[in-house]
């Protein structure tokens, strides 16, 4: 049996005429480039291209077909990967695509063929960054526990202040021990878990830029030191984030 997959794919795929059906473990955004092809989530049918993508949850069972010569963008997400909110993928549905995020998806699409587990890793960072960043206008807003993409976006856009827990919890109008609880059902885990997995996933987008010194990246994301940025960022990715920089991969783990 093969190990659990702890990290991103992305992946560029042509899909057939003929209808298959495929379920998995691990949630999936299939962002379309080119052409047009079909698919049925959990029952429900739309089509996806260019300017529209399909939100897949772990466990969907789903099927799909070509509509035609085809090229789709696919991200697999393991929950232990990218962090995004766990409601972001309670329900399968298809998001509408800017143009800005439909440029994204291009320049990602014409690299997905490099085979290095730090460009899965930065794609899907970036992907998943720019879909929150729109998340308000394609999740469906509920009565029931918090705006958990406001919540995000907001995080994202104070990575390099010091967070008190306490002081977003009366942001947003909850004592603290409420909020805890209504934020671990919300993104799957505590918010500091949460916040520590985003500074390191946007450190990555950071570290694509060689002008970018280690030690401004780390403050830039919240450390209080490089060393410190290179303790936690070591002990996620197996790699010094200076190594990442000049392209060495880390083992992997499937491998032993």
């Amino acid at each position: 049996m093969n190990a659990p997959v702890h990290r991103p794919g992305i992946s560029l795929r042509r899909y057939e005429a003929v209808q298959a059906t495929d379920e998995h473990d691990f949630h999936q955004i299939v962002l379309g480039f080119d052409g047009a092809m079909g698919m049925a989530v959990d029952g429900r049918e739309s089509h996806i291209d260019r300017h529209r993508a399909w939100i897949i949850p772990a466990h969907a069972r789903h099927e799909y077909w070509a509509e035609g010569v085809n090229r789709q963008l696919v991200l697999d997400l393991p929950a232990t990967s990218v962090a995004v909110p766990e409601r972001f993928f309670e329900r399968a549905r298809t998001v509408n695509l800017d143009s800005a995020m439909t440029q994204l998806v291009a320049d990602i699409a014409l690299n997905a063929g490099i085979h290095d587990g730090r460009f899965a890793w930065q794609a899907a960072a970036h992907l998943c960054g720019a879909l929150m960043a729109d998340a308000g206008a394609s999740v469906v807003a509920e009565a029931r526990g918090l705006d958990f993409a406001r919540i995000d976006r907001w995080l994202r856009l104070h990575l390099s202040e010091p967070l008190r827990i306490a002081d977003l919890a009366a942001h947003c109008g909850f004592g603290m021990r409420r909020f805890h609880q209504l934020f671990s059902e919300a993104f799957g885990e505590t918010p500091h878990r949460y916040l520590h997995r985003l500074r390191l996933d946007t450190a990555l987008a950071l570290l694509a830029d060689p002008r970018a010194a280690l030690s401004d990246i780390a403050l830039d994301v919240g450390f209080a030191d490089q060393s410190a940025f290179t303790h936690a960022f070591s002990k996620r990715f197996g790699i010094a984030p200076g190594l990442w920089r000049n392209g060495l991969r880390a083992p992997d783990p499937r491998q032993h």
